[in-house]
């Protein structure tokens, strides 16, 4: 039986009233979306035909997904609000924080011995609050969800941005920072904006080496990084249900890359082999019998232009395989433009490393593709020229593969298979020589390709394709290296040439496991002790944060002019860091030391106004929050892309940082600031970035009459003795103007239960 039977029973036999209701509220057919969002929408929110892009609503979320990084925060606050159990079915993922470096088994046990406090933590608590936990090694937070939670037709939000991963399943599934799933846990209303649609119709069929990530790397093309920020992106047509639950799983995940709320499917056959497979025929009985309130209205993709804010078209049967990057997961280049490309730009031919799996690209069919090119490396007398190493989405996906021989013949062409976790996806890649920053080349089946993102090395240059691509590359070793036209020489001296890959939807005997790793919480929770050491350097119980003063800020200074790109691992950087984010003093040391500074093109380095000396941004934060003195932290476009982590919000936060003010956010980004009762502002004249100077003084008036829609006013005071008055706007709506007046969302949760 699947988990949450009960809650997915109620969802289901509600479903077809609540959908009736809003077709005829809206007068006109309905979007798979629009039936999702408007059969969550939380009790005391106000039915209307909610303008797209426009209105705030509230919705009720069915559960909450955490992993261990963002999970310790998320738990911090939720201890904080003084509720005695969460409201909703919730989980804790352990798959963050292990280091891959010499393959699963050393790896897990350091783990497990370094990081022994966190996880005694984050399972104490689950423990004590009823929230479901998943050991170390257990897996992949995305996978373990989307193989034991996803349910079409659900709403889940999670704190990590590739929680949209379980669209594949038919959910809206969003990822948030902590302080949202704190409110969701404690029986709270969850608020977003009302999101655009954008519809992907995909015609034909997927074959030879085109897989389901060319879907989502071709669409990263087409709409940018930030092409769908605030837009949900709804796939429909004959390719989309020709395809794998997981295929579709892997298009959705990668939809974090694009800026999109979330992306999705709707109910086909392929999700109910794939929930009968995971031992759900109860979920897929259930979803059967309301099938037709989990796909769109017939009319709406018949006639798409009508009912999406934009569409766009793909044929599978002409979708060449791509590989985007380096540095931006939008680059896209098809299979046949890649060797001109990289011979044009420069990019380091000679591969140096594949790697398969992450949450993107490791299920069972992923592998089995990947498996039908290794397997011919020995069928042909060939040998690999790189690197091969491999992280399995879950225990269940490394004990299927094992028990069907995969592992065996990774291990012929040299393979290391890494712990069911995040691994180099995530930064935690213990590199041999990345420390050197050498010039290299990497390609993987993951979904960010950041500078510095896997290895730490700002020269690495590492490029996204599917699992079939990168393993046919990782043969080769070569950049330029086009498998579906390409000859290789094996050992003989003989030209031979790869076959394209094949493989399983399912495994044919099924999935199999001994312990997935999963640790119930207690019935009653309430004698669970969850201990905290005042001198611990890995945890650290939160403070409330203080209060609006009730005046204009005046006096700022300018801590930093961000310039170019600068994402969630620019402000608070992962890796090595991630150790400490539990403790948020100390994890503020790695506050925007990976922004450039765009006076001086560095990073880690700018101006104290106090002294007149440059030093780290950390330490000059702190020199200013000692003096008692606010400052502005200023970025150019798309300022926050990347991760959920709210850490990067709450750093400034705790180090003084009053405001941010840029030309425009990344959607979890803004969120989180608002939700810590940041200031987040942007230009409304995209040039007046150009007159934030160095030594700038910068007062924030208007504050006092802080309202919707009601723009705000920067004074800024030169060095040289002149004046700049701009004008900076805000989409803070009534409620969030109460969090910044209250220091924050977690202290009117605070608040409410004392009263």
């Amino acid at each position: 039986m699947a988990f949450d039977i009960e809650m997915i029973r109620e969802v289901y036999e509600k479903l077809p009233a609540k959908v009736a209701s809003a077709r005829k509220l809206v007068g006109h057919p309905l979007t798979l979306t629009e039936k999702i969002l408007y059969a969550h929408l939380h009790a005391d929110q106000k039915q209307d035909n909610f303008g797209r892009g426009k209105s705030y609503v509230d919705f009720a979320p069915d559960r909450v997904a955490m992993q261990d990084a963002t999970a310790q925060m998320a738990l911090l606050q939720f201890m904080q609000a003084g509720r005695p159990k969460v409201a909703v079915p919730s989980t804790v993922h352990c798959d963050h924080l292990i280091t891959a470096k010499d393959g699963a088994a050393k790896d897990l046990s350091f783990a497990t011995q370094e990081s022994k406090e966190v996880f005694d933590f984050l399972g104490s608590v689950s423990n004590k609050y009823g929230i479901g936990f998943w050991k170390p090694g257990a897996g992949i937070i995305h996978q373990v969800v989307l193989e034991n939670y996803a349910f079409p037709g659900g709403m889940m939000i999670g704190t990590d941005s590739h929680t949209v991963n379980a669209g594949g399943l038919g959910m809206i599934a969003i990822g948030v920072g902590g302080a949202d799933a704190c409110d969701v846990m404690a029986g709270l209303a969850w608020e977003l904006k009302f999101p655009k649609l954008i519809g992907v119709k995909l015609t034909g069929k997927l074959n030879g080496w085109t897989a389901p990530k060319d879907v989502i790397l071709k669409v990263a093309g087409i709409l940018t990084v930030k092409g769908g920020t605030g837009a949900i992106v709804e796939y429909f047509g004959e390719g989309a249900t020709s395809m794998s639950c997981t295929g579709k799983g892997t298009i959705c995940n990668m939809g974090a890359e694009i800026g999109a709320t979330t992306s999705t499917f709707g109910y086909d056959e392929s999700m109910e082999r794939y929930l009968r497979a995971t031992s759900r025929a109860d979920v897929a009985d259930l979803a059967n019998k309301v099938k037709e309130h989990l796909t769109a209205d017939p009319e709406v993709y018949e006639d798409p232009e009508k009912y999406f804010d934009q569409v766009i078209e793909i044929d599978l049967s002409t979708l060449e395989p791509h590989v985007n990057g380096p540095f931006t997961p939008d680059l896209a280049t098809p299979i046949s433009k890649l060797k001109e490309e990289a011979i044009k730009n420069g990019w380091p031919l000679k591969i140096s490393v594949g790697l398969l799996g992450s949450c993107t690209n490791s299920s069972y069919e992923d592998i089995s593709r990947a498996v039908s090119l290794a397997k011919q490396v020995s069928a042909k007398n060939l040998k690999s020229k790189s690197e091969y190493l491999i992280n399995p989405g879950s225990e269940q996906i490394r004990y299927t593969i094992k028990r069907d021989g995969f592992l065996d013949v990774f291990d012929q062409i040299g393979a290391k298979v890494f712990t069911n976790a995040c691994g180099p996806c995530i930064g935690m890649w213990d590199r041999m020589g990345a420390e050197k920053q050498e010039k290299n080349t990497i390609i993987h089946s993951f979904n960010r390709n950041f500078a510095k993102r896997a290895d730490g090395n700002p020269n690495t240059f590492a490029f996204v394709a599917s699992p079939e691509i990168v393993t046919a590359m990782a043969i080769a070793g070569d950049l330029t290296f086009n498998p579906l036209t390409d000859f290789l020489t094996n050992e003989n001296g003989e030209q031979v040439k790869l076959d394209p890959p094949s493989g399983y939807e399912l495994p044919p005997k099924g999935f199999a496991v001994e312990d997935a790793g999963f640790q119930a919480p207690a019935e009653d929770g309430s004698h669970v002790v969850v201990a905290v050491s005042p001198t611990s350097d890995r945890l650290q119980l939160l403070d409330p944060f203080p209060a609006w003063e009730g005046f204009d800020l005046k006096g700022l200074r300018l801590l930093i002019k961000a310039k170019g790109k600068c994402t969630t691992d620019h402000i608070s950087m992962a890796g090595p860091w991630l150790k400490y984010r539990g403790h948020l003093d100390n994890i503020s040391n790695n506050m925007l030391i990976g922004a450039v500074n765009s006076f001086n093109d560095k990073t880690d380095f700018v101006k104290n106004q106090l002294t007149g000396t440059y030093e780290s941004v950390p330490k000059v934060q702190r020199h200013y929050k000692a003096s008692n003195i606010g400052t502005l932290v200023v970025g150019d476009e798309n300022y926050g892309e990347g991760s959920s982590r709210e850490h990067a919000a709450m750093e400034p936060r705790h180090l003084g940082v009053r405001a941010v003010l840029v030309k425009s956010f990344a959607r979890i980004h803004e969120t989180n600031l608002k939700k810590q009762g940041m200031l987040a502002l942007t230009f409304f004249d995209k040039t007046d970035y150009e007159k934030i100077q160095e030594d700038d003084i910068i007062d924030i008036i208007g504050l006092t009459s802080f309202a919707p829609n009601t723009p705000l006013t920067l004074e800024l005071s030169h060095a040289d003795g002149t004046k700049d008055e701009i004008k900076v706007n805000h989409t803070y709506n009534e409620q969030q103007i109460e969090w910044f007046k209250a220091g924050g969302a977690l202290n009117i949760i605070r608040a409410s239960v004392r009263a």
